[in-house]
């Protein structure tokens, strides 16, 4: 093949029509973490409910997942039987801070017996879902809040 004859091939020409398609493909192409997290989950991390510290909870609970190394802690108080106030605190990956958020939201206003009866699935629902190899998040809060739910029964 001559080199004269490479100028007339199609995806080596430089004409406005090759600039516009490749504009176009570019366009097409999705942000690459869109198909990792869900919006909900971004909104989550981005936009955290109930995070920080609660002056004067009456029970605080703190767990680390020893092979990531994520760690939250949940603070609450409660009013009668309810959690009238409920905090959290992460360090570690997107998932598990997103997850920190949704436990607090899902346990808020809630009776003891009824935050018991949250699951991982409830959290990974709220949040639209984690990738497979995130799910961990998820059992970390239900880890939390377990151990957060005991020491207020405690009181």
């Amino acid at each position: 093949m001559a080199f004269s004859s490479l100028r007339t091939l199609p995806s080596l020409r430089l004409g406005s029509e090759a600039l516009n398609r490749k504009e176009r493909r570019r366009q097409r192409r999705t942000p690459y973490n869109s198909p990792v997290y869900s919006p909900q989950l971004l909104d989550h991390f981005e936009h955290p409910r109930n995070a920080g510290v609660l002056p004067g909870a009456q029970a605080t609970a703190q767990v680390e997942n020893p092979v990531c190394g994520d760690v939250l802690k949940l603070s609450a108080s409660l009013r009668g039987d309810v959690i009238a106030e409920i905090r959290f605190q992460a360090k570690g990956c997107v998932p598990a801070m997103a997850c920190g958020s949704a436990v607090t939201e899902l346990a808020r206003g809630k009776n003891l017996a009824a935050a018991g009866s949250i699951r991982a699935g409830d959290v990974l629902k709220l949040v639209g879902g984690v990738p497979q190899a995130s799910t961990h998040a998820a059992q970390l809060a239900m880890d939390a809040l377990r151990v957060l739910l005991a020491d207020l029964a405690r009181l």
